[in-house]
């Protein structure tokens, strides 16, 4: 981002550097280290969180940093950074108490956690950048009026299909073209991947097969349509949205009119489309002038028209958001107020009464995107809160699950934050 990077120059000329804390140890972590130690002036990586703290030395050690100071206290940190030092530790609240941080990095890839660590920044008045949209999909609404509270950003991250779709849209309304639909480029779906089908993949490219599974399954796809539609108020047309195969993503415009969109914005997918990574929003302008123009520069005749962003790369573009937020308390992506999507864990196989449920990526569930009031209304499971959860009564492969076929891991801080969200935003009837 253009101003972003001008102001963190200066703040880097003036040795007044954003601090930020980096929540989680596994590998997307170990790449935001290395890309914000490495690349990124006027910000530094100053504590890395979690739960074993030689994966956070690993995290540093993979960007160059050998000798961080294990920490275990808040003054214990502020003394380690106005050191000049770099800190680990597996005390959460240190980071979030410590005044020497102004922002963290949420990316844990786990539901509990990332929440714990989302809910006590806010409540410490840190702005929150979420890499995991485990936590966004499911509280981000209930967490954005705790960062309202406290006068603080909550933002899901640049780079990922929702940061790059909400770039989009905002420079397209900027210019008076009415944003109609936004999603992805799906290359592959296969709603029964599991670990064990992702196992190679997972070994040659040194990530969890879980991981590559939710990809692969859609959940992710799921909880990333429920952000962009909670950030824009666009929803699925259907239960789990169309998908559009085709050949190019620009293809995609030949099967909608205007007439589409007059309930309102959609989010959906291209399937196995070129460019095959990114994300994209379906825009609107009916001005005659406007439309010649248009086509005169190869953009279609109108009155909708394609923009796509061929790339995403969340880890080097984390930093966007955290400058963003920091210096200009400018979310990326936001939950807009109320919920309008979320998700719903199904069934990969048939499931049995007492079994556990393994969550994103695992080989009892893949997840669904639909609307926040039907989700609310049948009592869905979100997919990502489905984690450790027990099954009461069997559920066959391809139903949809609900909480009351379940029983909840106890004191989980995600089910008292969904439960307050339910009741800040009441759906419609």
């Amino acid at each position: 981002m253009i101003i972003v990077d001008s102001v963190l120059a200066k703040r880097a000329e003036a040795g007044k550097p954003v601090r930020v804390a980096l929540v989680g140890g596994g590998y997307i972590a170990r790449c935001i280290a290395l890309q914000i130690v490495s690349a990124v002036r006027g910000m530094r990586l100053v504590a890395i969180v979690n739960r074993t703290v030689d994966r956070a030395e690993r995290a540093y050690a993979g960007a160059g940093v050998v000798d961080p100071v294990r920490v275990s206290s808040k003054a214990e940190l502020e003394n380690a950074v106005a050191a000049g030092r770099f800190a680990v530790t597996d005390d959460l609240s240190a980071v979030c108490e410590a005044g020497c941080v102004d922002a963290i990095i949420e990316a844990t890839g786990h539901v509990e956690f990332g929440t714990r660590a989302c809910y006590e920044a806010l409540r410490h008045g840190k702005h929150v950048v979420m890499m995991g949209a485990e936590v966004d999909a499911s509280v981000g609404p209930i967490l954005k009026t705790y960062a309202d509270r406290a006068g603080v950003v909550l933002t899901y991250t640049d780079g990922d299909e929702p940061g790059v779709g909400m770039n989009l849209y905002r420079f397209l309304d900027s210019m008076g073209y009415e944003p109609v639909l936004m999603g992805q480029m799906k290359g592959f779906l296969d709603r029964y991947r599991n670990p064990a089908t992702q196992t190679e993949l997972a070994t040659k490219l040194g990530q969890n097969p879980s991981v590559l599974a939710c990809f692969a399954d859609g959940s992710k796809l799921a909880l990333e349509a429920a952000i962009m539609g909670n950030a824009t108020g666009f929803v699925p047309s259907q239960r789990g949205m169309k998908g559009y195969p085709c050949a190019h993503v620009n293809d995609m415009l030949a099967q909608f009119t205007p007439d589409d969109f007059k309930a309102g914005g959609l989010i959906d997918y291209s399937l196995g489309a070129a460019p095959h990574t990114g994300a994209f929003v379906i825009c609107r302008n009916d001005h005659p002038e406007k439309r010649k123009l248009m086509a005169y520069l190869k953009m279609g005749n109108g009155p909708l028209y394609m923009f796509y962003t061929p790339y995403h790369l969340p880890p080097w573009q984390v930093a966007h958001s955290v400058g963003r937020a920091v210096l200009f308390n400018d979310p990326t992506i936001t939950p807009r107020g109320a919920p309008v999507c979320d998700t719903i864990s199904y069934a990969k196989r048939d499931l049995k009464a007492g079994e556990r449920l393994d969550g994103m990526g695992g080989f009892t569930c893949y997840g669904m995107v639909d609307r926040y009031e039907v989700c609310a209304r049948e009592r869905f499971l979100p997919i990502a809160v489905s984690l450790d959860c027990t099954l009461l009564r069997d559920v066959a492969k391809d139903q949809p699950i609900r909480y009351a076929d379940v029983t909840l891991p106890p004191d989980r801080l995600v089910d008292r934050l969904r439960a307050e969200q339910a009741e800040h935003f009441p759906a419609h009837a």
